[in-house]
């Protein structure tokens, strides 16, 4: 049976609360130790011209599956949605070392989008769960933490075992850090209501079922400024390699450690003064980035520009899920959360596939691959411009 609705004074760090942040960690840690390694790896394996199918195969499943991660969170439970999420990390990672082909390669970059088309949905659900809707922003950044340090760790330690190891200790490592996460779940208490056991009829998503309309305006925004982490993620490699830094993960360290910081200080903004104004000084502050790392000639102006890409995914990253649920009835916060999500995979499988088309290999084409999603965050911002005006102005008409 579900506990009684959080207060704004109930504490929200409890135990379990920090049991799921180090389980984000371990789950962070796994998949994102690969990311700067993989471009090589499938270069190495004769697919150099498939560099762009790595982030997109991966979010696109991720997509897919988002619509049946979020029903299944709003009735058979978080925890078991998360536990699946962290359990198709464990079998994947094994498996890269045994599909040596780029298809089979591709195969498992397909499948192993299910990981994150399951455990960051019903964990946002969880947090939203155990939470006043006055702290939401800080809860979820606060449960976010573990995704950022996990995502500063991972491509350091991936990196690492590469150049001193080999590929194949990274991709066992990634499944040990899996491993841990999924451990870790297993004393996580559900706090869905009523969850039902598992039935093959909740895997039949009707088309009112896929997305939650209550979410459309977050979805496009993350949507907009997502096209953003397909390019980095896919071209941030190359460039590091380029401008001398053959510790590739360096770049993903400083975006990650730049974000942790601020969302430490800021978590709690967008409950002060709302999502929308918070996401407006963030989607302004990625345009900054993009135009940074676009025109970079040196290893210190990269890591500037990274740290200000950082900044920006630090703040507007718990604003726009705490958006997604305060907009979203509670029945439905595992749909609306999918929703979101789905749109965070539209953007970073698109922006990955553009930029790579963009920069095709040839180093003169850096500054248009980081300039193309620079534009689609500066068209998120004309936006937020557009619905704040529209909101203040509601609400001096209903005041």
């Amino acid at each position: 049976m579900q506990e009684q609705q959080p207060t704004a004074n109930t504490p929200y760090f409890t135990f379990q609360f920090g049991l799921l942040c180090l389980s984000n960690f371990l789950f962070s840690t796994s998949f994102n130790m690969m990311i700067p390694e993989l471009p090589g790896y499938i270069s190495l394996l004769g697919g150099e011209s498939y560099k762009g199918l790595i982030i997109a195969l991966f979010t696109l499943m991720a997509g897919i599956s988002r619509p049946f991660s979020g029903k299944l969170t709003d009735t058979v439970g978080r925890v078991p949605v998360m536990i699946f999420g962290s359990l198709v990390c464990v079998v994947c990672s094994l498996l890269y070392p045994v599909l040596t082909t780029v298809a089979g390669f591709l195969f498992l970059r397909f499948l192993h989008g299910f990981s994150t088309g399951f455990k960051p949905t019903a964990t946002a659900a969880y947090g939203a769960d155990v939470v006043h809707e006055s702290r939401r922003g800080e809860a979820l950044g606060a449960l976010s933490i573990g995704y950022t340090l996990g995502s500063s760790a991972g491509p350091m330690i991936g990196s690492y075992l590469v150049d001193h190891f080999s590929y194949n200790t990274m991709f066992y490592a990634s499944s040990v850090f899996a491993l841990g996460s999924l451990a870790i779940l297993y004393n996580v208490k559900e706090t869905l209501k009523n969850p039902r056991p598992f039935a093959l009829q909740h895997l039949r998503v009707s088309k009112n079922e896929i997305v939650e309309k209550s979410a459309f305006k977050p979805a496009l925004i993350n949507l907009l400024l997502c096209l953003s982490i397909g390019c980095t993620i896919t071209i941030a490699p190359d460039l590091s390699e380029h401008l001398g830094m053959h510790n590739k993960g360096m770049f993903f360290a400083f975006f990650t450690i730049a974000s942790l910081v601020i969302r430490l200080v800021a978590s709690k903004v967008s409950d002060r003064y709302g999502r929308v104004p918070v996401l407006l000084v963030s989607s302004f502050v990625l345009v900054i980035s993009m135009v940074i790392l676009a025109f970079a000639g040196s290893v210190t102006m990269m890591m500037i520009g990274s740290v200000i890409y950082g900044l920006s995914w630090g703040i507007n990253s718990p604003a726009i899920s705490a958006w997604t649920v305060d907009l979203s009835p509670p029945e439905s916060r595992g749909k609306a959360i999918a929703t979101m999500y789905i749109a965070l995979e539209v953007g970073i499988g698109a922006g990955a596939l553009f930029s790579a088309e963009i920069y095709n290999n040839q180093a003169d084409h850096f500054k248009y691959a980081f300039l193309a999603p620079g534009f689609f965050a500066l068209l998120a911002f004309f936006l937020l411009i557009r619905w704040n005006k529209k909101s203040k102005q509601t609400n001096a008409l209903t005041g």
